[in-house]
């Protein structure tokens, strides 16, 4: 129905190139930039303050909370965070503490700190979970590069060199052993294959793309799919840029097709759903050979830099001025 079930407030959001309409000279409104994470029976969410906060998904009351800034040393970054908790064994992991605590990990139910560790700056990216030859860990996109560690201890695991400039958004993505992760603002994508003897693990880069053509993702993280990479490969190209398919082992674009702007992707069984900045919504096949497009709709008005969420069979869709729910 869209009726509200419980409110509670993170705190008012003001930031830099934002404004309260959201429309004009393409800038995001302002708000958070995460996405609150359900697991347990809980909502964990991360506010663009870095207060880190646990929900009961019901009621919406409070269990606990945690400032990153004020508990645990950390310095917020440019546009303030935007990447969300990850839940993962009982545990919830991110990044934004200071030296010596920049990556931390909580029980999930208590808030306790189970781990702290390195001197690592964030990035707008949200980690990812992976099992990588047998092995379940966590990969931080944090300044330096993807960082790899051992969820329950926050042992590192491997670590690959990847350049900063500005602002890193889109998570890393698992392909078997072989990791992509890209940024924008010249720095463009690049992949590493991961080896493991016994206990020891080391990544080598398979191939580096620098700049924003042919592959750069500026906040929009891709999709896998038999191994190719189906997204928002562009950087501040406004209304026009493309959605691109990729190769994933080889980097190589398969196809694109202009028209979507800066919006993002979601997997739906073996489909692509793709939300453009102007509010188009459109369904893709995920076909390497060409481009095929199944379905498109004009949904919200506004600008639509956030994800579609697919529930129960409906969509789920907001720009910075509606929200809609679609069959």
């Amino acid at each position: 129905t869209g009726a509200d079930l419980w409110v509670k407030a993170l705190g008012p959001v003001k930031y830099r190139g934002g404004g309260d309409d959201g429309t004009k000279d393409n800038r995001g409104g302002d708000g958070p930039r995460s996405t609150p994470t359900v697991a347990g029976g809980k909502v964990y969410v991360t506010s663009a303050k870095l207060v880190l906060s646990c929900f009961d998904a019901t009621s919406g009351d409070l269990t606990w909370q945690k400032d990153l800034m004020k508990d645990f040393g950390g310095e917020n970054i440019a546009w303030e965070n935007a990447a969300s908790p990850l839940v993962e064994d009982g545990l919830v992991l991110v990044a934004g503490g200071g030296a010596g605590q920049s990556l931390i990990a909580f029980d999930a139910k208590s808030g306790t700190v189970v781990w702290k560790a390195f001197d690592e700056t964030m990035t707008h990216a949200t980690p990812t979970p992976a099992t990588i030859h047998g092995k379940r860990q966590v990969i931080f996109f944090v300044k330096s590069g993807l960082l790899a560690v051992e969820p329950k201890t926050g042992k590192e695991l491997w670590r690959y060199a990847f350049p900063f400039r500005v602002s890193t958004a889109a998570s890393p993505v698992v392909a078997g052993d072989l990791v992509y992760c890209s940024a924008g603002y010249g720095v463009g994508a690049g992949a590493c294959k991961v080896t493991r003897n016994g206990d020891t693990w080391s990544a080598a880069e398979v191939y580096r793309f620098q700049g924003d053509k042919p592959l750069a993702n500026h906040w929009s993280t891709p999709v896998l799919h038999n191994g190719h990479l189906y997204g928002m490969f562009q950087f501040k190209e406004y209304g026009v840029g493309p959605v691109k398919c990729v190769e994933v082992a080889t980097g190589k674009v398969k196809w694109e097709k202009p028209g979507f702007g800066p919006g993002q992707v979601i997997l739906v069984g073996d489909k692509v759903l793709a939300l453009g900045d102007a509010g188009q919504l459109v369904l893709i096949d995920t076909k390497p050979d060409a481009y095929t497009e199944l379905a498109r709709v004009d949904i919200l008005d506004g600008k639509c830099w956030g994800s579609p969420v697919v529930s129960n069979g409906r969509v789920y869709a907001r720009s910075t001025q509606e929200a809609v729910c679609l069959d």
